[in-house]
């Protein structure tokens, strides 16, 4: 018999394994307002997420997704509102030239200054997420990328970059113009002693990216702090064929699927 237990598994099976059709891929959509509503959940979700895995820090992060209909505007968590208090009808819609056309709550500045330049400057680019999470902004203040020495930090091989200008809060346009142009096809930027920034086609990928690369922060530290002792790096011929799996935006959107699950089965309405 040839299952998953057997290292003799044939030739076909495996490739029925690796090949599996009934894998989830991403949802397509033929009505714009249901996308739309789709894409609201799925902020928020994310938001919640944020929040369960403590990911908050006072008023600072914030996650937004390119509107469908309108795609020069995008939705954007409210300013001063904790992450997991934040429903659908909290969100607001802010146009890329700053014109809040859909909600009544305050935004964060920040938010705007980074993330209207990276909407606007990459049409790819359908969400971002920036948070202030614990392990992400202490790898920040070494100003250099992460290491190929997970599998998991892999799919952020040769696709992250760090941001070294800080210079305080991101209050001016001009600095995210800085950032959306080094994001150029990365999927993440480590902003220097400031914090995390991953992008994605989805909300999901563009979360769970944050998510999984904040673990990745939080793992070199640990392996760093053996006193004595180097890591072994992942050779770049294996960190590419693992990012080729695990790197792209449907890996990153099914990389989600899983916690997504954890959060409907409590606010099934956000399904």
């Amino acid at each position: 018999m040839n299952d998953l237990s057997s290292p003799f598994a044939s030739r076909d099976a495996q490739s029925n394994i690796i090949n599996n059709p009934d894998i989830p891929t991403s949802e397509k959509f033929s009505d714009p307002l249901e996308e739309q509503t789709h894409r609201k959940k799925r902020l928020v979700v994310s938001l919640k997420l944020f929040s369960s895995f403590g990911f908050d820090e006072g008023v600072a992060g914030h996650i937004t997704v390119r509107d469908p209909i309108n795609h020069e505007s995008f939705w954007v968590n409210p300013f001063g509102i904790h992450f997991s208090e934040v429903g659908i009808t909290d969100l607001i819609r802010v146009t890329h030239d700053g014109k809040i056309v859909e909600g009544t709550n305050p935004v964060n500045a920040a938010a705007f200054a980074i993330h209207s330049r990276i909407h606007m400057a990459h049409p790819n680019i359908n969400a971002a997420c920036h948070a202030h999470s614990v392990y992400g902004k202490t790898w920040s203040t070494f100003g250099q990328c992460l290491d190929p020495i997970t599998q998991d930090s892999c799919a952020f091989y040769e696709h992250h970059e760090v941001f070294k200008q800080y210079s305080g809060l991101v209050l001016e346009t001009s600095e995210g113009d800085e950032i959306a142009n080094l994001l150029s096809n990365k999927k993440a930027l480590i902003l220097q002693n400031h914090g995390l920034l991953t992008v994605g086609s989805f909300v999901e990928s563009a979360a769970w990216w944050f998510i999984t690369m904040e673990r990745s922060c939080q793992a070199q530290l640990m392996a760093n702090s053996v006193n004595g002792k180097d890591t072994i790096k992942i050779s770049n011929d294996a960190a590419k064929k693992a990012f080729d799996i695990i790197g792209n935006e449907e890996a990153g959107w099914f990389g989600f699927q899983p916690l997504l699950q954890k959060i409907i089965k409590k606010y099934p309405e956000l399904k």
